[in-house]
């Protein structure tokens, strides 16, 4: 079972009416609240130090969105540790509160798909704290009541890691927060990986965390490195997690798992092949020099999912599926 892409993709291109936004516009954290859907969004200009910022859209059906504003609702601090870059919200609601897990850098990191690798600037100071002496990718947590203003609660990840696709649950378990991690830095026999993988791990409070468990790993023909795309999604039947794999090739794709609701150290299904994959020109002709789909964002009205996407890092797409048919499609497959 497949996702059905959207036939108005993307939803969301660059503005070049905006220079803030008029190169990038990708990875998305979507809600839907009170009968709106609610999008923040990845954007970025052509300027040399590739700056990213978060802009605002609306819409009522999930396909069609409207910028809110001509400037953005969020930008780098001036002088925190994320005054480099923001980047790649994922959005939870909990309590008539709104989370943001976010990825930051604390210098800008330049036209980083110019670079050999695709590499952001490093300025390779032993001398300064690792965070900035590699300008590691670390996560922090954003709070809002309106999507106006934004309150940075602070990091929630090891200033010594590569630490990106940071996700909470929606809700507690077990009395517990929940969150899913995946640490660019923990490959080997000591971690029980090769490739970088997803973790989960658990705290009393969301900006401190206990002992990580190892989720999942690369085990399909298009997998190599993994990591959790979008927060997962409570079901009867379990949890419903999306992740994106990255294969040999460097191209990406889209998975789905379904964890024990009462435990989900425990994974009861996954799927064999990818629900998603890149096509169509906007998800191979962008910032990134093979195909991606990088998904973000899901959320389900109405009994219908929609998928939110970045697409080649330039783009945002949206895709839909049936949830229940889709649930029981991955539980097909038991891990």
């Amino acid at each position: 079972m497949k996702l059905e892409k959207f036939s108005g993709n993307p939803i969301l291109s660059p503005n070049p009416k905006q220079p803030w936004e008029s190169l990038v516009v990708c990875n998305p954290g979507v809600i839907y609240d009170n009968g709106s859907f609610k999008m923040l969004y990845r954007a970025a200009g052509d300027d040399p130090e590739h700056v990213i910022r978060f802009g605002l859209a609306h819409s009522k059906d999930g396909f069609h969105f409207k910028r809110a504003r001509k400037t953005p609702v969020l930008s780098p601090s001036a002088d925190g540790e994320d005054a480099g870059c923001i980047e790649d919200p994922r959005i939870v609601k909990t309590n008539g509160h709104f989370l943001i897990t976010y990825a930051y850098r604390p210098y800008f990191p330049r036209k980083y798909w110019l670079a050999p690798n695709n590499a952001a600037f490093n300025p390779r100071d032993k001398n300064l704290p690792k965070a900035f002496g590699e300008n590691l990718t670390s996560s922090g947590l954003l709070l809002t009541e309106d999507f106006k203003n934004y309150r940075r609660l602070g990091r929630i990840t090891d200033p010594t890691l590569d630490d990106r696709d940071v996700i909470l649950f929606p809700e507690r378990i077990n009395g517990k927060f929940a969150l899913l991690r995946r640490p660019m830095q923990w490959v080997g026999k000591q971690y029980g990986t090769k490739y970088p993988a997803i973790w989960i791990c658990f705290g009393d409070d969301p900006l401190k965390w206990g002992k990580e468990t190892l989720l999942a790993k690369s085990r399909f023909y298009w997998e190599r490195k993994i990591g959790g795309s979008t927060p997962p999604l409570k079901h009867k039947k379990g949890w419903f997690v999306i992740y994106h794999a990255v294969d040999a090739s460097g191209i990406y794709h889209v998975g789905a798992m379904m964890l024990a609701l009462k435990n989900p150290r425990k994974v009861l299904a996954r799927t064999p092949e990818p629900i998603m994959s890149p096509e169509a020109k906007y998800e191979w002709e962008g910032l990134y020099p093979h195909g991606v789909v990088f998904p973000t964002a899901n959320v389900v009205v109405d009994g219908k999912l929609f998928v939110y996407y970045g697409c080649a890092d330039k783009y945002i797409g949206v895709a839909t599926a049936d949830f229940e048919k889709l649930v029981n499609y991955v539980l097909q497959f038991p891990a």
